[in-house]
């Protein structure tokens, strides 16, 4: 724990010390002026909001979320998706994962709960992975921000268009159910809503999968395991805490306060390391590092905690657990590594392999 040139924030490391801010909203405002995301999102959004405004936002896309429209709704939708997805995917040969399943599969499924199915998944994509660049753009690169308000212009347009359409039309979505309410919050906020989740919502699924397909693999005595005993949700709990698809998060300090000691004043900032904590010897001994599906049941952080916990949460256990590797591994139950050393997990605020290529057989 100590304050770093790059981030101009003080780094929490301890499983402990990330739960305690996330918990206490009151002391480490989600409110961090200090970050790019307002500039990179045109928008000051919910990520960056506490208390009853942040909860009126987070409310208004609530009921896209809800354990009834997962099961009836968005599980048979993800369900004739990955059909289709992993059925074009050649056997026998070899190919890479994440251009090919990883990333247009989140992508597509995610187009469907937003309520935007005329997106393309390379437009998704590509506008996912400009916010997610823009929102970690410390060097306050202008280029970066042009290629932002370029992607913001397209998404403001596209979604114009599909309000149109869910206005005469509604459905579950998450667009639907926000222009639709009966005391809707402000159209701005709206979009901003999707727009953080295009951000999130590819990126968090497309990296889980692929990380928990590779620890997988890596270990094929708990590979022939998983696939006997049918441990895809342990897979997918072990494989977001190994490696945690939103590795940071930023907080300012309201008040001056110590963390074990150490003096953290007010107007400061401190960053949680999720991947840390949830590497953290108190919990998990001297294994953590280690991907192990037959660890026993502990709490890891890849999703939140507080009152910013990821709404995406359940969507992406049903998606990855329930429905996409037990119906890839059910095509392809020898798949194999093809380059061990091509895997590539690249990011620090966003973490996955960005090359995963595998021999389907």
């Amino acid at each position: 724990m100590r304050p770093t040139d790059l981030t101009g924030r003080t780094l929490l490391t301890r499983a402990e010390d990330t739960e305690y801010v996330k918990d206490t909203p009151d002391l480490f405002s989600s409110n961090d002026p200090n970050t790019p995301m307002e500039r990179a999102f045109r928008a000051h959004t919910l990520m960056r909001k506490d208390g009853a405004e942040h909860q009126a936002e987070r409310g208004a896309m609530a009921p896209a979320f809800t354990a009834r429209n997962i099961k009836t709704c968005w599980e048979p939708i993800y369900t004739k998706i990955a059909e289709d997805y992993v059925a074009r995917l050649p056997k026998g040969e070899v190919v890479d994962l994440f251009p090919t399943l990883a990333g247009p599969f989140a992508a597509r499924c995610l187009t469907h709960l937003l309520g935007i199915p005329e997106a393309s998944d390379d437009d998704l994509r590509r506008w996912s992975q400009i916010l997610i660049d823009g929102a970690g753009n410390f060097g306050w690169s202008d280029a970066l921000f042009a290629e932002c308000d370029k992607a913001n212009d397209e998404m403001d347009a596209l979604f114009a268009a599909a309000a149109d359409r869910l206005r005469a039309d509604p459905d579950q979505s998450a667009m639907s159910v926000m222009i639709n309410a009966e005391d809707p919050i402000a159209q701005s906020q709206i979009w901003s809503n999707i727009k953080i989740a295009i951000g999130g919502g590819i990126n968090e699924p497309r990296d889980a999968l692929l990380t928990i397909i590779y620890g997988l693999l890596s270990n094929p005595d708990q590979f022939a395991a998983c696939k006997e005993d049918g441990m895809w949700m342990q897979a997918f709990e072990e494989g977001v805490r190994w490696v945690a698809p939103i590795q940071v998060s930023s907080r300012l300090v309201t008040d001056d306060t110590e963390i074990h000691g150490f003096h953290i004043p007010k107007g400061d900032g401190v960053m949680t390391i999720q991947a840390s904590a949830n590497w953290d010897e108190k919990i998990y001994g001297d294994t953590g590092h280690l991907f192990d599906i037959h660890r026993a049941k502990v709490p890891h952080q890849a999703f939140g905690n507080g009152p910013h916990f990821c709404q995406g949460t359940h969507v992406a256990r049903r998606m990855l657990a329930n429905i996409m590797l037990p119906l890839l591994f059910d095509r392809f139950p020898d798949m194999e590594l093809a380059d061990p050393a091509a895997v590539d997990f690249y990011g620090f605020g966003v973490r996955g392999p960005r090359h995963l290529p595998v021999l389907l057989k």
